[in-house]
């Protein structure tokens, strides 16, 4: 099995970007409501930085990098200015267990550190494989908290917090 190969998103891999999320959308329902505009969803406000996985021209996953809310920063306990925030994280169907969301956690954590920012993330607790890679990758979840949303079970949203492990941001 070869590593992907992960690079800087960009423009011309939007539209294999915004399929992958459709293929992605439809087998695990993430996002929780398809965006009217699901370019502009991958590309959202406070952006840093995107990365694409690709196996030729076909995109296989897509992480994105942003500046952190005040919110989120006051969950974590530093200012928003020393954060960055990992988003939309997916790796489609036929490129799970491949190491394809692990590579391009990483590419967002070390682009992050490399900016001198700490990476920090939520994870609605029904992402079970996302929560489950997070802790793989040595994440610590330093809180939770009730979401604004309904989750597609009917459930209120539960967000959990997760920072980088210090070995990312040393």
């Amino acid at each position: 099995m070869t590593e992907p190969r992960i690079r800087r998103r960009r423009d011309d891999d939007m539209e294999s970007c915004v399929e992958a999320l459709a293929t992605v959308y439809e087998a695990d329902r993430y996002p929780v409501a398809w965006p009217a505009d699901p370019a502009g969803w991958l590309t959202p406000g406070g952006l840093l930085g995107a990365w694409v996985a690709v196996d030729g021209p076909r995109v296989l996953g897509h992480v994105a990098l942003t500046r952190t809310g005040d919110a989120l920063a006051a969950r974590i306990g530093r200012p928003a200015a020393e954060l960055a925030a990992v988003s939309r994280l997916f790796a489609t169907a036929t490129a799970r267990r491949r190491g394809v969301a692990r590579a391009l956690l990483a590419a967002a954590a070390r682009a992050a550190a490399g900016d001198g920012l700490r990476p920090v993330l939520e994870v609605e607790d029904g992402g079970r494989a996302a929560v489950a890679l997070y802790e793989r990758s040595g994440w610590r979840r330093v809180g939770s908290r009730p979401g604004d949303w309904t989750t597609p079970d009917g459930r209120t949203a539960l967000l959990h917090t997760y920072t980088a492990p210090p070995a990312v941001t040393a």
